[in-house]
């Protein structure tokens, strides 16, 4: 089982997981977006369009993107869906105001809102967005469970939830040459532009222990969503799921 609780960016002694990942989004901000999309050599841009392709035939007008950050996802969302309205949450503000910034560069104010929101206690009320979206987020939940579950709860019935994220491959030769690729590039290269040596490591230690394939749709089915699938993308480097409520 995924003990989300107990991998942490810090290892600071009575600081729960969510406080520790807050702090650490606040810290690299800055260099977030180049960060990933030199290390993900921009492929991550293209898993983004495919997981806002999955919902495209169901013409979500109303939209809710969980862990926002700099609002990347929810801007390719807001161009490719056209929805009435796009609203990105997230614990870091300082992820979400280069997100602000993005947004209005985009001139996408008018579609495009975001707000600070504990994504396992969400402030809104049952079964009002068309569809949920999350880039690269859910792993850092300190409760996976609880999470899909809000996401679950504030979809209404017959909406579908898109996520896309990061997985460890499970095949010859891509398994051996991740590991190699994750254990020492990645984290070298993100301690020297972000200088925060643990940020880089934490993400590495998250996508090896989270669940992935058929035992995430699993867990996606125990949330209270139907119809659960994936579809792994980059030799499994990153893996796609859809799911009805």
């Amino acid at each position: 089982m995924y003990q989300q609780e107990k991998i942490t960016p810090y290892n600071i002694y009575g600081e729960e997981k969510g406080k520790q990942v807050e702090q650490m989004f606040d810290h690299i901000a800055p260099t977030y977006d180049s960060l990933n999309h030199r290390l993900s050599m921009d492929i991550d841009k293209a898993w983004r369009r495919k997981a806002i392709r999955q919902i495209l035939p169901f013409a979500p007008q109303k939209v809710l993107d969980i862990a926002t950050g700099t609002g990347d996802f929810a801007i390719l969302a807001a161009k490719m869906l056209n929805p009435e309205s796009l609203l990105g949450v997230d614990i870091s503000e300082g992820m979400m105001k280069i997100g602000r910034q993005k947004v209005e560069q985009e001139h996408l104010q008018s579609i495009i809102s975001f707000k600070k929101e504990d994504c396992l206690s969400l402030s809104f009320c049952d079964n009002i967005f068309d569809a949920v979206t999350a880039a690269f987020g859910i792993r850092n939940f300190q409760d996976l469970d609880k999470g899909l579950s809000e996401m679950c709860r504030v979809l209404k019935p017959g909406g579908h939830l898109s996520v896309v994220e990061l997985s460890q491959p499970v095949s010859f030769p891509m398994k051996q040459l991740f590991w190699i690729y994750s254990h020492t590039l990645l984290p070298l290269y993100g301690k020297m532009i972000s200088k925060d040596k643990h940020a880089y490591k934490y993400l590495i230690n998250t996508i090896e222990a989270f669940p992935q394939g058929e035992e995430m749709v699993e867990i996606l089915k125990k949330a209270g969503f139907r119809d659960a699938r994936f579809k792994r993308l980059t030799f499994g480097i990153c893996t796609m799921y859809l799911a009805t409520k």
